[in-house]
């Protein structure tokens, strides 16, 4: 396979997952073509290690079952962990399944590495890969047999499992009825089976689709989940197709870790954009939060924010259910390609209309649509009469919708004055309501619309819809106004419907719930902020309720802040979050300051949206008294979101932006600190912060340590590539992307051919092991051999990292210019052979 090129140094647990995570990008590209055939999605290692941190026993004796292991990311991100808990474990066992020949090569690989790890840490550990089906194997044990491979018990089990759709004329369905498993995809199977395997107080920890939170068809596993297991914590990510991106996977994915226990403690919920995202949501909930005592159904809610559960309990204060109204939800009777030879693409004397999703339009249902190009009508024949239903107003929502809408619930009204047919066809995709199959009154109609199309219902919905689907199970689930209220809100409701405002207004007004409607208006500017990011082509990175976030307090938007009136106060990390508690409910951890900071305002910053320290331009941007403004220019504009002048001043804005960056660039070039390269040249970079350093190592180190070295990077806290030679790194074999962690200085010492990394320690950490094979990796082309320096201002501050610094390094000192430190003793200031 190849593998052993991959390996950039000897196997430590520092490096652990980093090689591991080679041979997953390796396999991946072998096995591509039958991936997802088999529902196979490698584990990325990030995501891997912030599963194995879950876990929260420390056994002395750690038991792990990795069922579909794939190359193993999972299980060596357990090891890493296991190795720095205290006390670590004595023995650590992995039984490891796949079935996958090719796989299991590269499994084997990874576990050797596990073990290597173990042994230096003196902990005992042994592995068995199992090539075979983890189902067949599990039923087997399950059932008694004497040869099933299953025959340890484990209190632990980590899993990514493969998502695929179960036949149910399958074997595998066949052996899963054998010890009483009803469920319909693979992954739940998989889940069923470990739970079942586990020891009593076992822990799992999977990443899994978010479909078994909801829908009939996972209520059988939901029990079984909820009657053995504990759910400890449930983790979300904002975006399906950030978990698995490399792989173009557009899945709603959670993880979830469960303890085989029957207790009731609060549950942690926790959510993030994606798996690179260290800006992380915390919250915990009483366990009735998550599954409602009531509910026959065992709905699973997940709400990570205190806006969202504010907006859904008041959801749940309804209590009207759908029987109680005397109205039901169908799904739509037409199959199109079943019903393919009645269709027709125009109306004639023989046709009735036939409805799809397409035909929504601003609240009512719109037919024909000359627009679309599916059939507009079928044929009315003996064959097709128990496809339709007769002419009436019905209410029909949409069955497909994906968690970025803006809309998860949509639903129009069907208006039969407007059809003029005796009878309809609904497709297949809309589910519909209607009273023993005939329509409902006018009003009723239309206060029950409203209703589906208000905020509090779409925001209800997401908290415990998993899926693309808004199933027919779903809406019967949902607690409705009483029968008044609803006739109430359609006396509202003319000929046009509303706009969303004014419906939010309507439904919270008729329901007396909070008229001043803060939640919903805190939901809504929350998604205006996100809007206005995306017309102002804002990276899709900061595409998140984070960003959005600091818009709105850079902005001084409260809630029921008209746009007109935003303004642009000066606002450090620390009162831009406070403003995200104190005006939207939403709290984040004290600790997150510094990734506000990096992976939203500094962007916003470089964008030219956002101004660092314009009341004093000289003050570092790293500094903890930085203050950052909206632009004055952007000010304006947003002042306009909403109104008929926001396109023309968005486009005059979007041409001008280049320029007004250049010029703010300029003026940021007047406080900068003058530095002299060894060839001559002179470069400014900003002032402050550790640059201050940087200039020291560049006008004192090098001369004399790399006299004649060439300079081919300089990073600075106000431009990541104030001096960047790409031609000559790439000459020297080193390609970096802009995201790359860089050094602060790196030399090519040309008498020696050497290439020297140079981190400057201020307040951030020296060249330790983690760094020190980060850097190796990224510059593991380099055809010059790598010699590494941290250099820090005083001996004061270096003391503080003397125990961090890693071997095979050198240490300089700008108050002891004149000295450099070697660490380790072998050879004083060169590279070391690999």
């Amino acid at each position: 396979m190849g593998t052993g090129s991959l390996l950039a140094g000897p196997i430590q647990r520092d490096n652990l997952l980093e090689q591991v995570d080679f041979l997953r990008l390796e396999a991946n590209q072998k096995l591509t073509a039958d991936r997802a055939e088999k529902g196979q999605f490698f584990t990325p290692h990030k995501i891997a290690q912030f599963m194995a941190r879950m876990f929260a026993e420390r056994p002395s004796t750690l038991n792990i079952l990795d069922a579909g292991a794939g190359v193993g990311s999972l299980s060596a991100a357990l090891v890493a962990e296991a190795c720095q808990w205290n006390p670590k474990p004595s023995t650590i066992t992995i039984t490891a399944y796949e079935i996958d020949p090719a796989l299991t090569e590269y499994l084997h690989i990874t576990l050797g590495y596990c073990r290597e790890v173990c042994r230096q840490e003196d902990i005992r550990f042994e592995y068995e890969v199992i090539q075979d089906d983890f189902i067949r194997a599990a039923v087997d044990a399950l059932g008694g047999s004497t040869l099933s491979s299953l025959r340890k018990s484990f209190n632990a089990a980590i899993l990514n499992p493969p998502y695929r759709k179960i036949n149910n004329a399958s074997t595998t369905r066949r052996l899963l009825r054998k010890v009483g498993i009803e469920t319909t995809n693979l992954y739940a199977a998989f889940l069923w089976l470990t739970i079942r395997l586990l020891e009593p107080n076992g822990e799992l920890v999977a990443i899994t689709p978010r479909s078994f939170c909801n829908g009939p068809y996972f209520l059988p596993f939901r029990e079984v989940l909820l009657k053995t297991m504990f759910i400890k914590r449930i983790h979300v990510f904002d975006y399906r197709d950030r978990a698995f991106e490399e792989y173009n996977v557009l899945q709603e994915n959670i993880i979830l870790h469960a303890i085989k226990a029957r207790q009731q403690e609060k549950v942690t919920i926790s959510s993030s954009a994606d798996p690179d995202d260290p800006f992380i949501t915390v919250r915990e909930v009483e366990y009735n939060q998550l599954i409602y005592p009531d509910d026959p159904n065992l709905f699973i809610h997940i709400v990570p924010d205190g806006l969202g559960q504010r907006i859904g309990r008041k959801a749940r204060s309804l209590s009207v259910s759908l029987d109680e109204l005397g109205i039901t939800v169908s799904t739509g009777r037409v199959v199109d390609f079943r019903a393919a030879n009645f269709l027709r693409e125009k109306p004639d004397a023989e046709t009735v209309p036939l409805i799809y999703p397409s035909n929504f339009s601003q609240g009512y249902i719109a037919w024909p649509n000359g627009q679309i190009k599916k059939p507009s009508a079928i044929r009315l024949a003996e064959e097709t009469a128990s496809l339709l239903v007769p002419s009436g107003w019905y209410v029909l929502v949409k069955r497909f919708s994906a968690k970025e809408e803006k809309k998860r619930v949509v639903a129009a009204i069907c208006d039969p004055t407007r059809l003029n047919a005796e009878f309809i066809g609904i497709e297949n995709h809309l589910n519909y309501y209607h009273q023993n199959g005939k329509g409902l009154s006018p009003l009723l109609a239309k206060g029950l619309a409203a209703f589906l199309n208000s905020t509090i219902v779409d925001e209800y919905f997401r908290q415990f819809s998993g899926h693309t689907q808004v199933n027919a199970t779903d809406l019967r689930n949902l607690k409705y106004p009483s029968l008044p209220q609803l006739m109430a809100i359609g006396e509202k409701i003319g000929d046009k419907f509303p706009k969303q405002e004014e419906i939010d207004q309507i439904v919270l007004e008729i329901l007396g719930m909070d008229t001043t409607n803060t939640d919903v208006k805190a939901k809504k500017k929350i998604e205006e902020a996100l809007d206005i990011l995306r017309a102002l082509r804002v990276p899709r990175a900061q595409l998140n309720q984070r960003s959005a976030l600091t818009l709105l307090a850079l902005l001084d938007m409260k809630p029921d802040t008209d746009w007109s009136n935003a303004s642009a106060p000066l606002r450090g990390i620390t009162e831009m979050m406070d403003y995200f508690r104190e005006h939207f409910g939403i709290s984040y951890a004290p600790n997150t300051r510094e990734t506000v900071r990096r992976f939203t305002v500094h962007q916003f910053v470089q964008m030219g949206l956002v101004i660092a320290n314009p009341d004093d331009i000289t003050r570092p941007v790293n500094s903890p008294k930085t203050k950052y403004q909206v632009a004055a220019g952007l000010l304006k504009v947003i002042r306009t979101y909403g109104t008929g002048e926001w396109d023309k001043n968005l486009r005059a804005y979007l041409k001008n932006a280049q320029e007004l960056r250049r010029l703010r660039e300029k003026e940021r070039e007047m406080a900068l600190i003058p530095v002299k390269l060894p060839d001559g040249r002179e470069v400014g970079i900003t002032a402050g912060g550790q640059n201050a350093l940087i200039k020291q190592i560049i006008e004192e180190f090098c001369p004399r340590f790399t006299p004649g070295g060439l300079v081919i990077y300089v990073g600075d806290a106000g431009d990541k590539f104030r001096v960047y030679e790409r031609d000559y790194l790439a000459q020297l074999g080193v390609i970096v992307d802009e995201h790359s962690k860089m050094p602060d200085v790196v030399v090519y010492f040309e008498a020696k051919k050497w290439l020297v990394v140079i981190e400057a320690v201020t307040s951030h950490g020296p060249i330790d092991i983690k760094r020190h094979n980060e850097l190796k990796e990224l510059f593991r082309g380099s055809q010059a051999p790598l010699v590494f320096v941290t250099a820090f201002p005083t001996r004061k501050v270096m003391k503080k990292y003397l125990q961090e610094i890693a071997w095979e390094t050198e240490v300089w000192v700008a108050e002891a210019p004149t000295h450099l430190i070697h660490f380790n003793g072998e050879r004083f200031l060169g590279p070391y052979d690999e």
